[in-house]
């Protein structure tokens, strides 16, 4: 009476949604090991992520941005954004747009732009 129902194997339910079916492991050195992370790092990558596109022959181009100041230009072109909006709402809705607002969001812009150069 203390029977615990038996659960489905996940097991033989795990690869039947894969798209890849096959698995291929092997090993390497610590310094080659090493290379290979800092390779994926730098492309933002998984370790195994990264040597399987090199084994399909892709080929892999470092990011002119790094991600962490890539999430910066993006957080300041927000805030640009958000400003632009605001100042064209206040100007539709017949306000006047001081001329100094539009020229510290230029100067904001042409800071992102310097950034990206």
């Amino acid at each position: 009476m203390n029977e615990r129902p038996k659960k489905a194997s996940t097991k033989s339910t795990t690869n039947v949604h894969r798209r890849a079916s096959k698995q291929i492991n092997f090993r390497v050195s610590e310094p080659d090991y090493l290379k290979l992370a800092q390779s994926a790092q730098t492309l933002n990558l998984s370790v195994p992520a990264f040597v399987k596109k090199k084994a399909q022959g892709a080929h892999l181009v470092a990011p002119k941005i790094a991600a962490k100041d890539a999430q910066a230009i993006t957080h300041q072109l927000a805030k640009i954004g958000s400003n632009l909006n605001q100042l064209a709402h206040h100007t539709n809705q017949g306000g006047q747009v001081d001329p100094q607002a539009l020229k510290d969001l230029q100067n904001e812009v042409q800071c992102v732009w310097q950034q990206l150069t």
